[in-house]
């Protein structure tokens, strides 16, 4: 208990409704903790502690009445600076909103709370949560919490660097390239990237679209999985919005799966400190008893169809703003550029795709592979401009092995596989069938409890 900061959500939430520990001191732990680390690693951007603990003290009072407990009751959560927070300043990473205060919460936030969760405060982002690197102009850099001189990844940066110091135990992020994804790769700790719709976002500038999506993060599957069932569920306001209700697996391992391995996604260049870790996913899974086959994996159309539906949302989201950063602005650019013939070219790359692929889960359970190209690479770097001698030509092509699975529409988790030489973590990618969200997080829980990585903390 002297480390009640590093407790996992699920035991936290235990304890409190049993009334061995409060949510006051809850909260006090992580309030604590987030004094003394969050200076070092900048992942806590707008801390709200006297709302918080005005929140806990209620969370403790309803129990003392005897009142029913949500799954999250008096649980401590950490919000991404893009959703909007309720009287909780929301900037979303850009000095265009440095003073921004929404009046409504997102649906997540709303979720969250309801489910009894306790919100904390907001976490870093880069602007509009363009990049896999936390880093803006509002805030600064988010720093990795396992080698100070790095990258927290991004765009949840903040988000997956709180969780791995003990800041909070749960927090929110969004994925549209793999910002759930590749932070929990970069800070070892485990982001899921759910099926479109399996947690709601409703928009009333682009409701259809399906690239960006909200999810969990936390430092252990079953977290990850409690987190979502509080979160997940059918809002008629978003159209392709889930009906079915979550619910785990009931069966634990992955004995009998048939498990595809990716090392390269299909070619891509995959830094060889990566590829050492990521190599050795297979052999667990074996060893579990999942039947592994190494595949030559063809997402062709995937890079096409992603970053011309990127480029339209961000013409239509951001292209009437003047002010914008680099890469924010770049993005709009590259909409503008766009015809009628690229979008129909897209599409029609994405339903093959989504048709080949459908072929593939027929053979396969889960497909595994690495989460980033990568590993952490120095903060002050803009970005990855190279792998392996091999020059990238602009500042996405380095999160290919993300954002081509996001065109996949399919739940995929990243889940820490261990570290390199000099102590840099490493995330293995699991990906499922559209819908199979409960079947990645039964993979995940099996790879994690067999490997132990994610028990591995920071140095702060």
């Amino acid at each position: 208990m002297s480390e009640l900061h590093y407790l996992t959500a699920s035991e936290l939430a235990r304890l409190i409704r049993t009334r061995q520990v409060s949510a006051v001191e809850a909260l006090e732990a992580c309030l604590a903790r987030i004094e003394e680390v969050n200076p070092r690693v900048n992942a806590i951007v707008t801390l709200v502690a006297d709302r918080a603990a005005e929140a806990a003290r209620a969370a403790d009072a309803a129990l003392s009445r005897g009142e029913p407990a949500g799954p999250l009751h008096g649980v401590p959560v950490a919000h991404k600076d893009l959703v909007d927070t309720a009287g909780i300043r929301t900037t979303y990473g850009s000095p265009l909103f440095a003073d921004h205060v929404p009046a409504r919460d997102d649906v997540i936030v709303r979720r969250l709370r309801a489910a009894g969760a306790v919100t904390v405060g907001k976490t870093n982002t880069p602007e509009f949560g363009t990049g896999s690197h936390t880093v803006n102009e509002v805030f600064g850099a988010t720093r990795n919490p396992y080698d100070l001189s790095k990258s927290a990844g991004g765009s949840s940066g903040g988000a997956a660097a709180a969780l791995a110091t003990g800041m909070v135990p749960l927090a929110d992020g969004s994925d549209m390239g793999g910002s759930l994804r590749n932070p929990a790769s970069f800070c070892n700790v485990v982001g899921l990237r759910p099926t479109p719709g399996r947690v709601p976002a409703p928009s009333d500038l682009a409701a259809w679209y399906t690239l960006s999506v909200p999810g969990p993060m936390a430092r252990t599957v079953e977290d990850v999985t409690l987190m979502l069932g509080a979160v997940a569920g059918f809002d008629r306001r978003s159209p392709y919005s889930i009906k079915e209700v979550f619910a785990p697996e009931p069966e634990r391992g992955v004995a009998g799966l048939r498990v595809a391995w990716s090392p390269d996604l299909g070619g891509l260049p995959v830094d060889t400190r990566t590829a050492a870790v990521t190599a050795t996913a297979p052999g667990v899974f074996e060893r579990l008893g999942a039947r592994v086959e190494q595949v030559e994996l063809d997402l062709t159309g995937a890079d096409d169809a992603f970053r011309t539906y990127r480029a339209w949302y961000y013409l239509l989201a951001h292209g009437d703003k003047s002010g914008l950063g680099p890469n924010t602005a770049w993005n709009v650019e590259q909409g503008r550029a766009l015809t009628g013939a690229d979008l129909a070219r897209a599409e029609v790359a994405r339903s093959r795709l989504y048709q080949r692929m459908a072929d593939f889960f027929d053979t396969y359970d889960v497909l595994i592979a690495p989460v980033s190209q990568v590993p952490p690479f120095p903060v002050e770097q803009p970005h990855v401009s190279e792998i392996n001698g091999q020059r990238l030509p602009d500042y996405l092509t380095w999160m290919r092995s993300a954002y081509w699975i996001s065109a996949l529409h399919s739940p995929a988790a990243s889940v820490p596989a261990g570290f390199t030489g000099d102590g840099l973590p490493v995330g293995v990618q699991i990906v499922g069938r559209p819908f199979e969200d409960a079947r990645v997080l039964r993979v995940a829980r099996a790879f994690e409890e067999a490997t132990g990585h994610g028990l591995r903390r920071p140095p702060l």
